[in-house]
């Protein structure tokens, strides 16, 4: 095997990539209110200073991609895409210990909105792509770089832009990494999970709408459409949604209940996940969230004054949908609504499956493994979506592959849109190293 491309000038400049990304602001407001462009234009910069060239994309002003690919040297190979999103969700300065826009590495730890979600990743792929320039290496197979706009709202500007308008920047790719995967997950003493993402849940944002009749607040109504709502809403928040195991999670279930010494067969007809998950103590929340579809009442929206009854009332409601349970999902819509509520499907986008059995997932499981052999490196489907979903529609399989070695106690799902969102400088580097390996020999 060659010799690893990384070197002390790749650790350098992981840390120094990521802390100057953060204070370029690019907080995602939703709505089309967005500027990706200034970090796309220093990803640019950095790709086109190695020698790799770079193609920037806008469907709207301000709103960029970046797009480059690197030749591999097996030229029957697929191409592997590797992508990270440029935007982030908005931070209140106020709440937080370190300004969030500020890129400070205090105590060996980069603060910032977007040290985790995911701007780290983003510095990750620029540091290895760098390193590989300096060293003259070239992966197996094509690397096709993607910095995206948007992921943190509809996508619409950034990989359902890309994929829709520039589908033939991706050709030949088959597989895809990107987020929120490969990350260590303290589970109890040497216990150390790395759960890699090979599936994800649907995205089922709805808008619910009930008709009734208007009139004075002090009269008897049998038509309050605030009523009704209120009713729907109140048995979608109730309902129990019934398991439904994919073959990702099925996988997940066997190899976690293995580490903790149980036995666990998701075919016998008296299996009980619940009773399962029970047992797996903190584990058991990466994969308790996927084993069911979920509809959660987020917003209400009724009324403009208190004697006045409404002729409509709205709620939105955040769904999210398992592989194969789309059907379901919907019907059973229909049916807790019931017939005074409409719903529609104000944001949609399918669930995705991985095999957790392919080439790819054995050579990121061995990439985890050289630089932490105590890993126990498991496939988990992710409770939300990424921009692997806009991807699939170009044949690519998405997992979520982000690589970080955390230090006990460090809440990785609690940095995700969350306060004083940080990442420890050693966690990048342990990064970079296991990128270079599984993206050159990938």
């Amino acid at each position: 095997m060659a010799e690893a491309a990384v070197d002390q000038t790749a650790l350098d400049e992981v840390v120094r990539y990521t802390s100057d990304l953060i204070r370029i602001d690019t907080t995602n407001h939703g709505g089309g209110d967005g500027v990706e462009r200034v970090a796309a234009e220093y990803v640019a910069e950095r790709l086109a200073d190695a020698g790799i060239e770079p193609t920037l994309l806008e469907k709207a002003p301000d709103r960029t991609n970046v797009v480059a690919r690197i030749e591999g040297t097996d030229p029957g190979a697929d191409a592997l895409l590797v992508h990270g999103h440029l935007d982030v969700v908005p931070a209140q300065a106020s709440d937080w210990t370190v300004h969030p826009f500020s890129g400070e590495v205090r105590d060996g730890v980069v603060w910032g909105r977007g040290a985790v979600d995911m701007k780290n990743m983003d510095a990750m792929i620029l540091s290895v792509v760098r390193a590989w320039a300096r060293a003259g290496v070239r992966p197996r197979r094509d690397i096709v770089l993607a910095f995206t706009a948007d992921e943190e709202a509809s996508a619409e500007f950034g990989s359902d832009f890309l994929a829709d308008k520039h589908a033939d920047l991706f050709q030949g790719c088959t597989e895809g990494i990107s987020e929120s995967g490969a990350y260590t997950f303290h589970a109890g003493p040497r216990m150390r999970i790395y759960p890699v993402a090979a599936g994800e849940r649907g995205t089922a944002w709805l808008r619910l709408t009930a008709h009734g009749r208007a009139g004075h607040g002090s009269k008897v109504n049998r038509e309050n459409a605030v009523s009704r709502l209120a009713a729907a809403v109140a048995r979608i928040g109730a309902h129990q949604w019934p398991v439904r195991l994919t073959p990702t999670v099925r996988a997940a279930l066997i190899e976690l209940a293995a580490l903790h010494g149980i036995e666990a067969d998701p075919d016998a007809p008296d299996f009980d996940v619940d009773a399962l998950l029970a047992k797996l103590g903190p584990a058991a929340s990466l994969v308790e969230p996927t084993v069911r579809n979920s509809s959660n009442p987020t917003v209400l929206e009724a009324g403009y004054k208190v004697n006045v009854v409404p002729g409509t009332a709205t709620a939105q409601i955040d769904g999210r949908m398992v592989p194969g349970g789309e059907e379901e999902f919907a019907a059973t819509l229909d049916e807790l609504t019931g017939p005074d509520v409409d719903w529609e499907f104000q944001h949609r986008e399918v669930p995705l499956t991985a095999p957790v059995d392919s080439p790819t997932f054995a050579k990121m499981r061995a990439a985890l493994q050289e630089f932490d052999p105590e890993a126990h490196v498991i496939p988990y489907s992710m409770s939300g979506g990424t921009d692997a979903k806009q991807f699939s529609r170009l044949g690519i399989t998405g997992y979520g592959f982000s690589p970080l070695r955390l230090p006990p106690g460090f809440d990785y799902g609690a940095m995700f849109h969350g306060v004083d969102e940080r990442v420890p400088v050693d966690a990048l580097h342990f990064g970079v190293r296991v990128l270079d390996r599984f993206m050159r020999h990938a």
